[in-house]
């Protein structure tokens, strides 16, 4: 594994009871169009890798495929077999997923490819267990982000927080343009088909609380920003995104926080 790799092991183990309750539900918008870009129906063989608390999955045993899931964290594939009884869960890692050439009809992917050291090799191994004419269907978050994306990196900021020393960004031999053009280059180079890549923007509402709560509990990289700074720091960043929500809050005091991703689907 690369310095990230492990970086994103320590950064979200034991996190699945906290990312079910907060940004599960920020990355449950695009299941839908996921799931369509890979043909995922009645019968399909589906493969849902990075399966988090188990959103893809419900969505496509809910269309009548036949559902693998598959998460390097072990809390992640405990959560979906709870959430999707019948669902096999393996608890794997990209690009080393332990599956047969061709094995599967679709291949999604939500938001995963973040979280990988070596994207290429990532998706390149998706396409291997995608038989021929199957389809693999990914999502990304666009950068640079929305609004509602940074919002708590500029409390962070705000409160005088930094990247922690221990936490890499990717390699830059292993990086690319969050854009679609720059997504839809990487399927291509990965062998696949096609390659077809939409960008998708909305408006993610919660309550102020909840939003803050994921990043609070070391979610993410931005969780591991905000919570080097200690107590002391949680607080000051704190007072900051509470002075910065007013650009976000409704009359009713929720958050409306404008969000972009990336849609990418390619042949195998």
């Amino acid at each position: 594994m690369t310095p990230f790799d492990h970086a994103e092991r320590r950064i979200w183990f034991g996190k699945a009871e906290a990312y079910a309750g907060t940004y599960a539900h920020l990355c449950a918008h695009l299941v839908p169009a996921l799931l369509d870009a890979a043909e995922a129906g009645p019968g399909t063989r589906v493969l849902d890798v990075g399966c988090g608390s188990g959103t893809v999955s419900a969505a496509a045993v809910a269309r009548g495929a036949s559902v693998y899931a598959a998460d390097a964290d072990p809390g992640m594939a405990a959560a979906t077999r709870r959430a999707v009884p019948g669902v096999t869960a393996h608890i794997a890692r990209l690009p080393e997923l332990p599956y047969a050439n061709d094995t599967f009809d679709a291949v999604v992917g939500n938001f995963v490819l973040n979280h990988v050291g070596r994207p290429l090799a990532a998706l390149a191994e998706l396409r291997r267990i995608t038989r021929p004419g199957g389809r693999v269907a990914v999502t990304i978050w666009r950068a640079p982000g929305a609004p509602g994306q940074t919002l708590i990196g500029r409390a962070a900021q705000a409160a005088g927080l930094t990247r922690p020393a221990w936490l890499p960004a990717l390699a830059p031999q292993d990086d690319f343009p969050r854009t679609p053009e720059g997504l839809a280059a990487l399927l291509d180079a990965a062998g696949l088909l096609d390659a077809e890549c939409s960008e998708t923007a909305w408006e993610h509402r919660c309550d102020p609380d909840t939003w803050w709560a994921g990043a609070e509990q070391g979610i993410g990289a931005m969780g591991q920003v905000l919570t080097s700074g200690g107590a002391e720091g949680v607080a000051a960043a704190r007072r900051a995104y509470d002075d910065l929500c007013a650009e976000f809050r409704t009359r009713k005091g929720l958050l409306v926080l404008p969000h972009v991703a990336l849609l990418v689907r390619g042949g195998a």
